[in-house]
């Protein structure tokens, strides 16, 4: 076979085109989750994504202190993105919804169904998990990462990637509840940093607190030296996200 020549899949033509074409009409719908959304969200600044485990139930610890810090920075003039499920994502909803700021959910459709919660102002659902993620960083100023799994450690470390390679602007990641972090937060700070993988800046990304009123008070200070207003340098930043 020539190197040029295409093997279809299934060995069979017609399926091969067949596939081709339904990947071209994906892309409608990919583009389509980025519109509705972007115009949706156009409103809420400033706001704060809050990531956490799903599987936590009301009556954990965890859900309370992510429900008081969510009604904190929503009476502070925040918007609280969270992902729109069970756990610490409704926890974080329910805490704005009952406060001043809007409460956003960014439902993902999952094989096992992701059942929306019901303290969402603005509810969006998205069939790709990158353009949900993009969301999540597009439109917030500060992420609060509660006690979670692979999908909270997933997005704690693309931010961090993100920032670190300059393809996001700088903004506050704070952990929550120490003890749950200190393994990770050890291991960043000497393992990775000792073998030079990343630098001592980096690991100064992340800051750990453990009270709701700490939470709002450090992003607070953060703008207060920065100010809330996009530069266009930032502005630059956003569209080549």
């Amino acid at each position: 076979m020539n190197k040029t020549e295409k093997i279809p899949l299934d060995g069979d033509p017609e399926i091969s085109n067949a596939f081709a074409s339904q990947e071209a009409w994906r892309i409608f719908g990919i583009m389509s989750e980025f519109v509705e959304a972007t115009q949706r969200l156009s409103s809420i600044h400033p706001a704060v994504s809050i990531f956490g485990g799903a599987r936590f139930s009301p009556d954990s610890p965890y859900y309370a202190l992510t429900e008081k810090i969510a009604r904190q920075l929503s009476d502070a003039g925040f918007s609280v993105i969270s992902g729109g499920g069970p756990g610490i994502m409704e926890a974080a909803n329910k805490g704005a919804f009952f406060g001043k700021s809007p409460s956003v959910g960014l439902n993902i459709e999952l094989p096992c169904e992701q059942i929306p919660n019901d303290y969402q102002d603005i509810s969006l659902s998205f069939r790709h998990f990158f353009a949900r993620k993009y969301m999540f960083v597009r439109f917030a100023n500060a992420y609060v990462v509660m006690p979670g799994g692979f999908g909270t450690l997933d997005e704690l470390l693309e931010a961090l990637a993100l920032i670190q390679t300059g393809k996001s602007r700088k903004i506050p990641i704070i952990l929550v509840h120490e003890p749950f972090w200190r393994g990770l937060v050890d291991w960043l700070r000497t393992t990775l940093v000792s073998e030079k993988v990343i630098s001592p800046e980096d690991a100064g990304l992340i800051q750990v607190l453990d009270e709701p009123k700490a939470v709002v008070d450090a992003i607070f200070r953060h703008y207060e030296e920065h100010g809330f207003a996009t530069l266009s340098v930032e502005r630059e930043i956003w569209l080549n996200l």
